[in-house]
């Protein structure tokens, strides 16, 4: 099994990024907080990977952290939660929200991350609701302040899609959300934030 990858980055999208590890490409699945503190291209990083072998294939998913990590991997622990659901789930709220909805039985919260129904929520609470007590996740990464443009527009509404949102809304949602923060503010909480409207 393969638990870790340290190399340089080729290619990064919101879904993707392939590593190059002496000559090899490794093509991993990343969540968006994972894409947004990976280097350019050329970049050398060090991912923190769970593997997941199938018949036809062996698919990674990799983390900045390894406390996404075991979320991750505590996540699909869960009856009926897959890989792609897991790291959908972790794309849709910080770490520490995440754990403090599931702690404190927060169904609405959880809902309001795409592709999460009520009975998913329910199925995520019940079988992790005393695990997240126990699992304090800690992260000396504070997010880069970041200057609004019609690029960092474009990646925020690229990340919304890559959730299942729909174009048009997700654009709106942002621009809204853009029009009320400061300037500066951190790409997280803009998605944060424009999640929150999308889900209301």
């Amino acid at each position: 099994m393969i638990a870790r990858l340290n190399g340089k980055i080729v290619e990064k999208d919101t879904l993707i990024a392939i590593v190059d590890v002496a000559g090899v490409g490794y093509e991993v699945n990343i969540p968006l907080s994972t894409y947004y503190r990976l280097p350019e291209p050329g970049g050398e990083v060090t991912l923190f990977i769970s593997t997941f072998v199938r018949e036809d294939s062996i698919d990674l998913y990799g983390f900045f952290t390894i406390d996404e990590k075991n979320l991750f991997r505590l996540l699909t622990s869960v009856s009926g939660v897959g890989p792609k659901l897991a790291r959908n789930i972790i794309s849709g709220l910080p770490s520490a929200d995440l754990l403090g909805a599931i702690a404190s039985g927060d169904v609405e919260k959880l809902k309001g991350i795409s592709g999460v129904g009520k009975k998913t929520a329910d199925r995520v609470i019940v079988e992790l609701k005393d695990k997240a007590k126990d699992m304090a996740i800690t992260s000396k990464n504070v997010p880069h302040a970041v200057i609004f443009t019609d690029e960092l527009l474009n990646d925020v509404v690229s990340a919304l899609k890559n959730l299942g949102y729909k174009a048009q809304g997700a654009e709106e949602a942002v621009r809204t959300v853009l029009k009320e923060l400061p300037g500066g503010a951190p790409f997280e909480q803009i998605l944060k934030e424009a999640l929150k409207m999308l889900s209301r």
